[in-house]
């Protein structure tokens, strides 16, 4: 799934439900911290460990990390888009029908906003140092597209930086600052935090460097449909626009999270803010470091998870795996035999319960490597091996991606009306009946039904046919294989006539 990373810049409106909160608008606010840089000696000195947040305050801690926080200015290309009030606005990702976060977009008739590029300004995001020679980590919506990058520390000092390399996919950036000099840096946490655990975000909200926030964790393992490798911790220390790219800390002053969006109706914090874990963070920066890009493992299928009508009629107990909607040309799944309608329930032996295990399971091989992949079609497990590839980068996958002659016929109270397709593939939907079983699982016209269930249908006929049979059968609901634009999914509709 490529979602691409918002461009935030700085706004005073919101337009937004889910806000990536990074960068400020065109006109830059300067910072105003007041606080004398630390030396590296200092910051580095003997940990105190904080097994609890302390009577006193959090002043020991906060005195010890400050001075590897850093603000991240940039020069943009092209800066945001704008909307007809002149306002900055961000683009928003598309998210899954069953996200939480859905009502908020809704709100919004035009959904995601055209990008209509406009002059080039700056913008400010949060980053932190990670290595005593001046390698910074932040988010690349706070740098994608710059042509300059400024890191000011705590105490105003100014280094130009350059940009090592970006993860668009995980929305992590890593760059260098131009300087023989040696940096104080925090290292990122080896264990694994817990919910309700203290956390201490530091940053660049509104251009105002330097602001501390506390709070706790408050959930683990949230995907908020941003990218294919959601997996943020939930915090509740206040985090705001200016804050993307900064560090959560835990009360030994390491590295839990890197702030990079939240989750607000008015565009301000509302205590609920998301960060990219450290045992992720660790893992892309490495890769960053080394090699300039993130190299992933790729099967070469599109997946899409399994609802409880689509359990049932599959076969599986309960409703988990990831369904097999297409299979690209040309990709390891393909070659290895993986079919549409295959639904992926392990890999390697590890049990995938969603899409997203699927995906993060699959970027985790090294290419070339050969995986098991077990599928449940027609009814029984199979073990099918595959050879995994590497991921293309967008514009390869970009690449990889008759006559109206058909008498219309409608398909009983399913609420479909049928036609032929143009291109003779597959069962056009002319029509959708409002309230109807189809309407309800989001068919419309225009789509294209190209399977009943793991049969291919290329006349209304035969898919009638086909649902009919299946309902002799005995099942309860009956799986189609739809194409919408250039997207395919799987839909469960009850195979018997409903009253």
């Amino acid at each position: 799934m490529t979602n691409a990373s918002p461009k935030a810049a700085r706004t005073r409106k919101s337009v937004a439900a889910v806000v990536i909160a990074g960068l400020l608008g065109a006109t830059s606010v300067a910072a105003l911290s007041a606080m004398d840089a630390v030396s590296p000696a200092r910051a580095e000195s003997s940990a105190t460990a904080f097994n609890r947040a302390p009577a006193e305050g959090f002043g020991d801690l906060v005195e010890k990390v400050m001075p590897a926080v850093v603000s991240v200015e940039t020069k943009m290309a092209v800066a945001a888009a704008e909307g007809t009030d002149g306002q900055p606005r961000m683009q928003m990702p598309e998210l899954p029908q069953n996200s939480p976060f859905r009502q908020f977009f809704d709100q919004f008739p035009q959904g995601k906003p055209s990008p209509a590029p406009r002059r080039g300004g700056m913008s400010q995001g949060s980053g932190f140092i990670i290595t005593a020679d001046g390698y910074v980590v932040t988010n690349n919506h706070v740098v994608e597209g710059a042509e300059a990058v400024t890191v000011r520390l705590n105490g105003d000092k100014e280094y130009t930086a350059k940009i090592v390399g970006a993860d668009p996919k995980t929305d992590l950036a890593l760059l260098k600052i131009d300087s023989s000099e040696t940096f104080a840096f925090v290292p990122f946490a080896t264990g694994e935090p817990r919910v309700g655990d203290w956390v201490i975000a530091v940053g660049n909200p509104f251009g105002l460097g330097g602001t501390v926030t506390t709070g706790i964790i408050s959930a683990r393992g949230r995907d908020i449909g941003s990218g294919p490798y959601d997996d943020y911790l939930q915090i509740d220390a206040p985090i705001n626009k200016g804050n993307s790219g900064g560090p959560a800390f835990n009360l030994d002053g390491e590295v839990v999270g890197v702030n990079t969006a939240i989750f607000s109706p008015s565009g301000g914090s509302v205590g609920i803010g998301f960060a990219i874990p450290a045992h992720e963070a660790v893992t892309i920066v490495s890769e960053l470091k080394e090699k300039g890009q993130v190299t992933r493992g790729w099967l070469g299928v599109q997946i899409q998870p399994v609802t409880d009508e689509i359990a049932g009629a599959v076969g599986l107990k309960e409703a988990k795996g990831a369904l097999v909607a297409d299979v690209t040309p040309n990709s390891p799944a393909l070659a290895a035999g993986v079919k549409t309608g295959d639904t992926i329930v392990e890999l390697d032996g590890k049990s995938i319960k969603s899409p997203t295990d699927l995906s993060r399971a699959v970027a985790g091989i090294e290419p070339g490597q050969k995986a098991t992949l077990t599928v449940l079609r027609d009814g029984a497990e199979k073990d099918i091996p595959v050879a995994i590839g590497t991921m293309p980068g967008e514009k390869e996958m970009a690449a990889l991606s008759g006559d109206d002659t058909g008498e219309t016929t409608v398909r009983g109270k399913l609420g479909l009306s049928l036609e032929a397709s143009q291109d003779g593939r597959g069962v056009a939907v002319a029509g959708v009946a409002p309230d109807s079983p189809a309407a309800e699982k989001g068919l419309k016209a225009g789509d294209v039904i190209l399977q009943v269930g793991s049969t291919d249908v290329d006349d209304p006929a035969a898919l009638s046919g086909a649902i009919d049979k299946a309902r002799k059968d005995g099942q309860k609901n009956v799986l189609l294989l739809v194409r919408s634009g250039d997207r395919q999914r799987v839909v469960a509709l009850p195979a018997a006539p409903q009253s």
